[in-house]
């Protein structure tokens, strides 16, 4: 396997153009490879090419036992989350009489405290164990759908019901998202982590075809969307019970981060400062705003450009998730990441997107989605392995915070966007910008990475100074 050691590489990385000076660290700081090296935690390192011969296997994470607990406890609760996903969407039009405003509120409302305060879940990631912080969080979140179910089941939901719990997920999630994300290498180790992030991705994904396909048929059989929440609140079982048959010395435990000064701040300054990681936090900046609204963006077209039901509704957002199981079980397949892949996946998105606008008919809408959740997958687990195999343990909690924060905060600006836009010109204008605007964001992701790394190219090797003869 070849990493990136040295500032040529790191141009390479990001198409920088050449740097003269080898044998230059990635990462400033006295000591902080010869520390990572000792713990097996070579950090400041991101792999970019690997041989397959070194590690493979499609399901090679699977051997940690710890692991085969968290996955198989995630496939359900994904289920259960995704259904209720879907019933909350059809709960809210069914409120609102059909208002693609209203929707794209819920959605903003879900994603707004990220933005506000997401860094500060990525701290707490790094200051406590993080075990434990995932089942406090996840028993909190199956309390609210518990609630939720209880109000629409006995016909007492309205529409601020709603409101106020897509923000109070919002909130935990703060927490709970950065602190699962960086807790994978805890069980799995740097060899298996790009597996089970894509393994990961694939259990959410295939819970997006399961979740809202059942969530549709059993909103028309059952005549409402409350027993959906009731059922996803005791999906929550399954991850804090195998959470807690963990066997702990087993885990991969780095020593909590002591509480200090400036933490936040130097969890920004460590990824801004690296063109390597700034890549994949800045596309997926840019492609997650458009990314994060798109269940909004299936809604409105199938429930006002086809005229279709709940059941049409939980096919289309499958066949978008489909093509994002597809796509995590191909990156499962791979060693490492790079940056080739990264922003093919971000461009046939975009692409795809466009396709989709101009869909004929809702069978050829289907058809397009399935790349378009393909192209999306790639962009996140690519990001999301370069991000962490980029990370040092000490600073992978505040890392991952960023990476939630750029990936969910996209949501309170596109989703009311997208919404507005497609309540004035039609849903198909609306995927079709989307589609426009995301092409743009991989663009500029690509123009400021490549100034930032010029810059540090021009600091790291000044220009000789000239002398007056």
């Amino acid at each position: 396997m070849r990493r990136l050691r040295t500032a040529a590489d790191l141009a390479k990385w990001t198409g920088a153009g050449p740097v003269r000076e080898p044998g230059l660290s990635l990462i400033d700081g006295a000591g902080e490879k010869a520390e990572a090296a000792a713990a097996g935690e070579l950090g400041s390192e991101v792999a970019v090419e690997g041989d397959p011969s070194e590690k493979s296997g499609m399901f090679r994470s699977l051997r940690n036992h710890n692991y085969r607990l968290f996955l198989s406890g995630s496939v359900v609760s994904n289920v259960g989350t995704w259904m209720q996903r879907t019933a909350q969407d059809w709960l809210v039009l069914s409120l609102t009489g059909g208002s693609g405003a209203a929707l794209g509120i819920t959605v903003a409302l879900q994603f707004l405290p990220i933005m506000l305060f997401g860094m500060w879940g990525g701290v707490l990631a790094d200051r406590f164990p993080k075990r434990r912080l995932l089942m406090t969080a996840q028993s909190l979140m199956a309390a609210l759908a518990l609630a939720m179910g209880v109000l629409t089941v006995t016909g007492q939901a309205q529409v601020w019901h709603v409101y106020v719990m897509a923000f109070t997920l919002g909130l935990l999630a703060c927490v709970e998202v950065p602190t699962r994300q960086s807790f994978v290498v805890e069980m799995v180790g740097r060899d298996d982590l790009s597996n089970a992030i894509a393994l990961n991705s694939s259990s959410f994904n295939l819970a997006r075809v399961v979740g809202p396909a059942v969530a549709g048929l059993l909103i028309n059989w059952l005549g409402g969307t409350g027993p959906l929440f009731l059922v996803n609140a005791l999906t929550f079982a399954f991850t804090i019970g195998g959470m807690l048959l963990m066997r702990k010395t087993e885990l991969r435990t780095p020593e909590p981060v002591k509480r200090g000064k400036g933490q936040l701040r130097e969890g920004i300054r460590y990824v801004f400062g690296q063109p390597d990681l700034l890549l994949p936090v800045l596309m997926v900046a840019f492609v997650a705003v458009f990314a994060q609204s798109f269940s909004t963006s299936i809604a409105l077209m199938s429930t006002e450009v086809f005229k279709s039901g709940a059941s049409a509704f939980g096919i289309a957002s499958s066949a978008f998730a489909i093509g994002a199981v597809v796509g995590a079980l191909q990156a499962a397949r791979r060693v490492t990441p790079s940056r080739r892949t990264l922003i093919v996946g971000g461009v046939a998105f975009g692409l795809f997107q466009i396709a989709a606008a101009f869909s004929p008919g809702y069978w050829a809408f289907l058809v397009a989605l399935v790349p378009a959740g393909l192209a999306m997958i790639t962009v996140q687990t690519t990001a999301n392995s370069t991000l962490q195999l980029g990370a040092s343990s000490e600073m992978r909690g505040r890392v991952m915070g960023i990476y939630v924060l750029v990936f969910t905060a996209g949501a309170p600006i596109g989703a009311p966007l997208i919404g507005w836009i497609a309540e004035l010109a039609g849903p198909r204008v609306g995927i079709m910008v989307s589609g426009l605007l995301s092409l743009t964001g991989v663009a500029m992701a690509l123009l400021v990475t490549r100034m930032v790394a010029a810059r540090k190219n021009l600091a790291l090797n000044p220009a000789p100074a000239t002398v007056a003869v």
